[in-house]
């Protein structure tokens, strides 16, 4: 099977001037469908960059980037905003949405820019079909300030999810939201990633990690660590022990 995502040996280095900095030094690596990958590392290890060169919004230095069997390192600004509306889904740890539209329309921006000249009852349809995906179509006429944090992070994916991406990309997805929340978002991606859909994300956070099915740790730009989750947390049970030992908890005090 063809892989969704193929690394060859990719570099990136900035030049600032006096100093070239490498921030990504000769990483291959593989991801397929239906894959969740967790991508790993600490401040300076380059996984930042090895996101944006992941999501077409930079072009490595050297070294070959497949995405679906297309090779996107000297594709042109215009041919990578078409591969990234086309190809990719965006999620970030500040949601991103547009705080004067409702989560309705914050999920049909996409469909918009995109080349599918599709009604406005087509856009509006499938909006609400990803808002149901991810559990809010009850708070679709809502804006931003009228939603949580988790809400506001569903409507994100939704808003990911609405040109159909081949692959999601999340970075920090949880990093502003408190631990229960946090599972709550994770159940999210694990039921997108039971239904097929190929996400890699980037985090810092080894719990979170431990929801994903493989982890890749960079250190100074190098792929260090290709790991297979043994163990996985699945997140509708660890939510199911949070509640059961909150009720414990009132029952004894």
């Amino acid at each position: 099977m063809q892989p969704v995502v193929q690394l060859e040996n990719i570099h990136k280095v900035y030049d600032s001037g006096e100093v070239k900095v490498h921030a990504v030094r000769g990483v291959s690596a593989t991801v397929h469908a239906g894959d969740f990958v967790a991508l790993m590392g600490a401040s300076g290890s380059g996984k930042s960059t090895l996101m944006n060169l992941l999501g077409c919004l930079d072009r490595p230095s050297n070294g070959k980037y497949l995405l679906d069997g297309v090779d996107v390192s000297g594709l042109d600004r215009d041919q990578l905003a078409d591969i990234r509306n086309k190809k990719l889904g965006f999620v970030f740890q500040g949601f991103n949405l547009l705080s004067r539209t409702t989560a309705l329309e914050n999920t049909e921006l996409p469909m918009l820019y995109g080349k599918r000249n599709l009604s406005r009852s087509a856009m509006r349809d499938r909006a609400m079909h990803c808002l149901d995906i991810v559990g809010l179509t009850k708070r679709a006429d809502h804006f931003p300030s009228q939603l949580s944090g988790g809400q506001q992070q569903r409507a994100a994916i939704a808003r990911a999810l609405v040109n159909e991406p081949q692959v999601l990309l999340a970075d920090e997805p949880t990093g502003n939201l408190d631990t229960k929340t946090s599972m709550e978002v994770m159940g999210v991606f694990q039921k997108l990633n039971s239904q097929g859909i190929t996400i890699i994300m980037v985090t810092h956070e080894l719990d979170i990690a431990h929801y994903c099915k493989r982890n890749l740790v960079l250190r100074d730009g190098l792929l260090v660590s290709d790991v297979q989750i043994k163990d996985r947390l699945i997140a509708e049970e660890e939510i199911k022990r949070i509640k059961e030992q909150e009720s414990a908890a009132k029952l004894t005090a």
